[in-house]
C-alpha cells in the first residue's frame, strides 16, 4: 500500500513493532503489546486519514491489518417507506390467500411485519448503540408464499468490539422470538381443526410451537391436523427465519455471534456445518444461498478489535442461544400423501 510508512508511524505512536509486510493489496503489521484504549485511539487516528486497523491474535504477538475505510453515504428514507408500503400490500394479498378473506390479510400482514420488522429494528439501535452507521430497514416485497423475502439493514461501518458484534448478531433474533411466542400463542389458539387429505400441507412443528400449542390449542384427534390461521402461520414463519438467522453462517446474525466468540478458523467449519444442517433440514434453496455467500465473501473479518475479550454474561447468552435454536428447528413442510 503507498501508505505503508504513515500506517508504520500511527502505530509505532501506540504500540512496540516487531515486524510488518506490504504488498499492493494488504499492509500488516506485527507488535509485542496490546492495549484496548490505546487501540481505540489509534482507530480514530487512522479513521481522519481514510484508513482502519484490525488487531488479531498472531501466536504469542498481535497482527494489525489495515483497510481501507468505507465511504459511507446518505441514507434516502424515501426507499424504505416505499418498500414498506409495497411490503404491507404483498403480505396483506399473502395472507389473503392463504386465510381466504381480506381481514385474515390484514391480519397476517400486521403479524409477520411485526416480527420482521422488530428482528431488524433491534439490529439498528444495537448498532447505533456502538456508534455503527447503519440504515433503517428496508423491507423487501415478493410474490412468494408470505409477500416477503423478510427485510434487511445495512451496515455502513465497521464493528468496534466483540461485545458490540455479538449484541449486533443476537439482537435481531432475540427481540423477533419475543414477537414470534405470542403471535403463535393467538395465532393458534384460534386455529381450527380439520381432517388430513391429499393435499394438507403437513408441518412438523419446531419445540417451540407444540409448547406453545400444548397450552392454547384444540385436541386434534387422530386422522385430523390443526390447521392454522393466518397469525398462526406468521407465527411459524418468524420460527423459521429466527432459526435461519441463528444459523453460524458467514454474515448471518447466528454468523456475526460465533465469529465473536470464536476464531476465523472455527467460523469457518461453524458455517460449514450450520449450511449442512440447514439442507438437513429441507431448506435446499436457503443453504445453496448460505454457500454462495460463504464463498462470496471469503471470509469474515470480525470486529475491528478481535483481541479484546467477550463479556461472561454474553457466554451466558450464548448458551441461552443454542436453546432456542433448537427450539426453533423446523424442517420444510410436506404435503399429505
Amino acid at each position: 500500500m503507498e501508505d505503508f510508512q504513515i500506517f508504520e508511524d500511527y502505530i509505532s505512536r501506540y504500540f512496540t513493532l516487531k515486524n510488518s509486510s506490504n504488498t499492493p493489496d494488504i499492509s500488516y503489521f506485527i507488535i509485542q503489546d496490546y492495549d484496548a484504549d490505546k487501540f481505540t485511539q489509534l482507530v480514530n487516528d487512522m479513521g481522519e486519514i481514510g484508513y482502519v486497523p484490525f488487531i488479531e491474535e498472531y501466536g504469542d504477538n498481535y497482527r494489525v491489518n489495515i483497510a481501507k475505510k468505507n465511504e459511507i453515504k446518505k441514507s434516502n428514507h424515501h426507499i424504505n417507506i416505499i418498500l414498506f408500503i409495497i411490503t404491507v400490500a404483498t403480505t396483506i394479498y399473502a395472507g389473503y390467500l392463504f386465510g381466504g378473506s381480506i381481514w385474515d390479510g390484514v391480519a397476517f400482514s400486521i403479524a409477520i411485519l411485526a416480527i420482521v420488522g422488530t428482528h431488524e429494528t433491534a439490529h439498528y439501535f444495537a448498532a447505533r448503540k456502538y456508534d455503527v452507521e447503519a440504515t433503517l430497514p428496508y423491507f423487501i416485497p415478493a410474490p412468494t408464499l408470505i409477500g416477503t423475502f423478510g427485510a434487511v439493514i445495512s451496515v455502513k461501518s465497521h464493528i468496534p468490539t466483540r461485545n458490540a458484534l455479538f449484541d449486533l448478531g443476537v439482537s435481531g433474533p432475540l427481540a423477533g422470538i419475543i414477537i414470534t411466542i405470542p403471535v403463535l400463542l393467538i395465532g393458534i389458539h384460534y386455529s381450527t381443526i380439520a381432517p388430513i387429505n391429499s393435499g394438507s400441507v403437513i408441518f412438523t412443528p419446531p419445540l417451540l410451537m407444540s409448547i406453545t400449542s400444548y397450552f392454547v390449542a384444540p385436541s386434534v384427534p387422530n386422522e385430523y391436523m390443526l390447521q392454522m390461521n393466518p397469525v398462526a402461520f406468521a407465527g411459524w414463519v418468524g420460527v423459521v427465519i429466527t432459526m435461519l438467522n441463528l444459523m453460524p453462517v458467514a454474515f448471518l446474525d447466528g454468523g456475526h455471534i460465533s465469529r465473536s466468540l470464536f476464531n476465523e478458523k472455527i467460523h469457518k467449519i461453524m458455517s460449514f456445518a450450520g449450511i449442512v444442517i440447514t439442507m438437513a433440514l429441507g431448506w435446499i434453496p436457503m443453504a445453496i444461498l448460505m454457500a454462495v455467500i460463504m464463498v462470496m465473501t471469503k471470509r469474515h473479518p470480525g470486529a475491528l478489535d478481535n483481541v479484546s475479550r467477550i463479556s461472561k454474561n454474553r457466554k451466558i447468552l450464548s448458551l441461552g442461544l443454542i436453546v432456542v435454536f433448537i427450539l426453533c428447528l423446523a424442517p420444510l413442510p410436506l404435503t399429505g400423501l
